[in-house]
């Protein structure tokens, strides 16, 4: 098993085989979006032609939605599923987010909860699309005053509730639309049938993984993961590599690797982040490079699957520190080119 090809293959990195930015949200069930404009090209890199101009028609139509979800962090979610993730993921990321509050010494009583709420819902109704700064004047409006850190929670609270998602597409703040507006209602699946497609969806794209890997990742119990995948029976089989357990799909992409490759990889991509043991990509020795132990996750450059360097993605000019001395600049440039011409996209118009 060669587990750094199959993960270039499966994740849609090498040999894409998508053209629409919502058909790749679909496919890898949830994609980090910590980073507001890198979320961009971390689905758009995982299409055969990448363009920003396309992920933002998608995102604003709402077929792609961006709210936080498992762990307690930014995702974005296909919208055929959003009502069903979070269903499944709430419960345990408001605990997360519950912890916090608690480590950080604030207390939100469930009737300031729900009154807050519903300020937010209706701005976010009234706007469209209602950014922090829309938030704030509405609440002061009703003569509430209170501290960025207090409101980020309300709002997240709102979020791992349904009623807040995100709004349209800006190029650099985050907006919030009422999610009943923005997402179309769909018929909601019971627990178990949910739980089976959360799985299929994570090892499906993320191949091949462990279940430690899983937990990680969806941020579910141990009990609830162990659950997903024996359900999924025999759709998922094991092999045994280095003494780890890996668990892959029947159908899993194996074949379109092409040596030499150069991946220029957002920060939180989820080459790195769907998987809590990453020394597979990632030497031991230069970890550091990229991500610390506060969940700081940097740009990154993959040669063949291996993490060997950083770039900087909003530099006029290719930058890049490879670990080592092995590789120069010119080595990326094809792939520096093709970064390129997916943010000038946004200025094209897409049919």
């Amino acid at each position: 098993m060669n587990p750094k090809a199959i993960r270039l293959l499966n994740q849609q990195l090498i040999a894409q085989q998508f053209d629409d930015p919502a058909d790749v949200v679909r496919y890898m069930g949830a994609i980090q979006a910590q980073d507001y404009r890198m979320m961009r090209w971390a689905v758009g890199m995982r299409t055969r032609k990448p363009s920003a101009k396309a992920f933002k028609r998608a995102f604003d139509r709402g077929e792609i939605v961006r709210l936080h979800l498992m762990r307690g962090t930014w995702q974005l979610v296909p919208a055929e599923n959003y009502w069903s993730w979070i269903d499944l993921c709430a419960p345990k990321a408001i605990a997360v987010t519950k912890g916090w509050m608690h480590s950080n010494r604030i207390t939100i009583p469930d009737e300031e909860l729900m009154h807050i709420r519903d300020i937010l819902a209706q701005t976010a109704a009234d706007k469209g699309s209602a950014t922090k700064e829309d938030f704030i004047r509405a609440l002061e409006e009703k003569h509430i005053k209170m501290d960025d850190h207090r409101l980020s929670y309300h709002i997240r609270m709102a979020e791992l509730s349904g009623f807040l998602c995100s709004g349209e597409l800006l190029p650099m703040k985050a907006t919030y639309a009422l999610a009943a507006d923005k997402v179309k209602p769909t018929t909601r699946t019971d627990h178990d049938e949910t739980l089976i497609r959360f799985t299929l969806k994570y090892f499906q794209s993320r191949q091949p993984a462990t279940l430690e890997d899983f937990v990680w990742w969806s941020g579910l119990n141990v009990s609830e993961c162990r659950k997903g995948i024996a359900l999924l029976g025999d759709t998922l089989h094991l092999e045994r590599w280095k003494g780890r357990d890996f668990y892959l799909t029947d159908d899993c992409r194996t074949r379109g690797l092409r040596r030499g490759k150069f991946l220029l990889i957002p920060p939180y991509d989820e080459y790195l982040i769907s998987y809590k043991s990453r020394d597979i990509v990632l030497p031991q020795e230069h970890r550091h490079r990229a991500h610390n132990n506060s969940g700081i996750f940097q740009p990154i450059i993959a040669h063949d699957g291996t993490i060997c360097g950083n770039w900087a993605p909003y530099k006029d000019e290719c930058q890049v520190r490879f670990f080592d001395n092995e590789f120069s600049v010119e080595d990326v440039a094809k792939a520096w080119q093709t970064y390129q011409d997916f943010n000038k996209s946004s200025n094209r118009s897409v049919d």
